[in-house]
């Protein structure tokens, strides 16, 4: 006899189907719909009948409730194919408010920013906190925590770590496999996380790789990449069978070079992503509906850059119910009126109308948890720690990449004082800076410098610092330097700007020391006012993006040249260097 729970099931499905027959009538229809198809790429002229969470059919239905759209597009929600929420500076619960209203109504999600300073209750966290906001937020498994042994994070994940969330519903493979190196190598240690990952899907993060090498990076299941900067590099991979998702973060931006790229050969292999994103970008711009936008506006084909957000991630992620309207499908929708400007006015999720003019119809909860807080466990420090003695006055240099998280592996010659340190000089753009091992396990400072930040009679100071997570602080005298560290200690994460031994501005992060419980509104405006302070006390150009950039000069896995708490790591050698040149 079939237990109560498979009755139940096969009496909905009775239902579904008698529904679908046209023998009942549905819970809800939209009218006068122009519905996009984007198995076969067409505009569909028709209605669509809902029931129960489900698309029960296009056609003529009868309705308990009956919208008539008038002639407005319905598409697919949007899908996120590769991001981190906590780059967004907000919890989970407050970016769905945010996000779901501009119709992105799934995410797929690699929390490894939390995981390297919580671990697994990081992550546990967030697949928490996003429950019940009408959000599907999708997980993977972070790979690499930390990005690599090379520096010193909160926690480090082995294959048995990462297992006890392996069976999890919302977890859907392994994370973007960062230390390519070790994959290539063959490491026994991330060799046994894509052997429990096996039929999983498998993310990647192999920039520039190429040839014999992006064989070995995919040999064991690497199946998709977000770190493609050239058409190149797309078209290698697509050909290889990978799913490339196409970012357009805040720091990181590729969309306008790959989108050309994207062709009637290429195009189903390919996606959306934002990676990271900051708040004021969001607002202002949108997220994955600006990916669309800009493709449109660039002369991809409407449908095209719809597919790219819907159906395509769905498919890559095993996302049988989501990215498409076809009976059966979850009813997550999004309406807009006309391709030129992709604004969306209204959101359904599973039939319900959870937005509308980019505003959320729903609440939010915020979930408290102790796992997540106190995480900077350091002394206040001093200026004099900050001091770098030189051999020569030559200097290996960080040179930062306008609009890029790439940098550059420059030498230079630099000025010193009369004990053989490193003297800042209004004549050489080149800055201090330093990583601070904040997890309490080894007082480490790595100390190098940076050209092309500009920063002028101060200095900024952030826990944000990939992946590990350490304290970044950048500056042109010790003492500033220290004044900006000494407030992130105090605020228990976060971000601060001082000058003239003053901290001029500050924004409090004080869960896991890269997220506010505060509206992704208020998180905006103070980041506005620290990036008019950093304009105008401390001369950072309006072109630099300072927060994120700097962020991103502690990530050993992205080229050439970055600095961990351990020191100068050259990404091209995989390798430690000294700060000096041997001459």
């Amino acid at each position: 006899m079939a237990s109560n729970t498979k009755l139940e099931k096969i009496l909905r499905m009775k239902k579904r189907a008698e529904l679908a027959a046209g023998k009942r009538t549905c819970s809800l229809v939209l009218k006068n719909c122009k519905i996009i198809n984007v198995f076969n790429g067409k505009i569909i002229e028709s209605d669509l009948a809902i029931d129960n969470g489900k698309i029960i059919g296009i056609g003529n239905y009868d309705g308990d409730v009956i919208i008539d759209l008038r002639g407005k597009y319905v598409a697919p929600g949007l899908i996120d194919a590769h991001m981190h929420m906590e780059s967004t500076l907000v919890t989970p619960d407050q970016m769905a408010r945010i996000i779901v209203p501009r119709g992105t109504t799934t995410v797929v999600a690699d929390p490894h920013e939390i995981a390297n300073v919580c671990g697994i209750p990081g992550i546990q966290y967030m697949i928490d906190a996003v429950d019940d906001t009408h959000l599907n937020g999708f997980f993977m498994l972070p790979s690499c925590v930390p990005a690599t042994p090379y520096e010193n994070s909160g926690y480090r994940l082995d294959r048995d770590a990462l297992a006890t969330l392996q069976h999890h519903p919302k977890v859907l493979g392994l994370g973007e496999v960062m230390d390519y190196p070790s994959v290539i190598q063959g490491d026994t240690d991330i060799l046994e996380k894509l052997e429990m990952a096996d039929r999983m899907i498998i993310d990647g993060h192999g920039p520039n790789l190429t040839g014999k090498q992006l064989n070995a990076y995919m040999i064991n299941g690497v199946r998709t990449d977000h770190e493609c900067t050239t058409i190149e590099e797309m078209e290698e991979r697509i050909g290889l069978g990978m799913y490339v998702a196409i970012r357009e973060g805040t720091a990181a931006k590729n969309l306008d070079t790959l989108i050309k790229g994207v062709n009637n050969q290429t195009k189903y292999q390919c996606m959306f992503c934002t990676d990271d994103k900051h708040p004021e970008d969001i607002l202002e711009h949108g997220h994955i509906d600006y990916n669309v936008r800009r493709a449109i506006s660039l002369g991809t084909d409407p449908i095209t850059a719809i597919q790219m957000a819907t159906i395509n991630p769905a498919r890559c992620y095993n996302l049988r119910d989501i990215g498409a309207i076809a009976p059966g499908y979850d009813a997550d929708l999004i309406v807009f009126d006309n391709f030129e400007n992709f604004e969306i006015l209204e959101v359904y999720k599973k039939g319900y109308l959870v937005a509308q003019n980019k505003e959320a119809l729903f609440e939010t909860k915020k979930i408290a948890n102790d796992h997540v807080q106190n995480t900077v466990k350091i002394s206040p420090v001093h200026g004099g720690q900050f001091k770098l003695p030189l051999k020569s006055d030559v200097a290996h240099v960080i040179r930062i990449t306008p609009g890029s998280i790439v940098t550059e592996h420059v030498i230079r010659r630099v000025y010193l004082d009369s004990d053989g340190n490193f003297k800042s000089s209004k004549h050489l753009d080149i800055s201090k800076i330093a990583v601070i091992e904040r997890h309490g396990k080894t007082k480490n400072i790595g100390i190098g410098l940076v050209e092309n930040f500009h920063i002028k009679n101060g200095a900024i100071a952030t826990t944000i610092a990939h992946d590990s997570h350490n304290i970044i602080v950048i500056g042109d005298n010790d003492d500033d330097m220290a004044v900006a560290v000494n407030e992130i200690v105090r605020l228990q994460g976060g971000i601060a700007i001082s000058s003239a031994g003053e901290v001029k501005g500050s924004l409090p992060l004080p869960i896991a020391g890269l997220m506010s419980s505060e509206s992704m509104e208020s998180v905006s405006d103070v980041l506005s006012s620290l990036r008019t302070i950093a304009v105008e006390s401390l001369s950072i150009p309006r072109s630099l993006e300072p927060f994120m950039t700097l962020s991103f000069l502690a990530l050993p896995v992205i080229p050439e040249l970055k600095i961990t708490d351990r020191g100068y790591f050259d990404v091209t050698q995989f390798d430690f260097i000294e700060v000096s040149e041997k001459i």
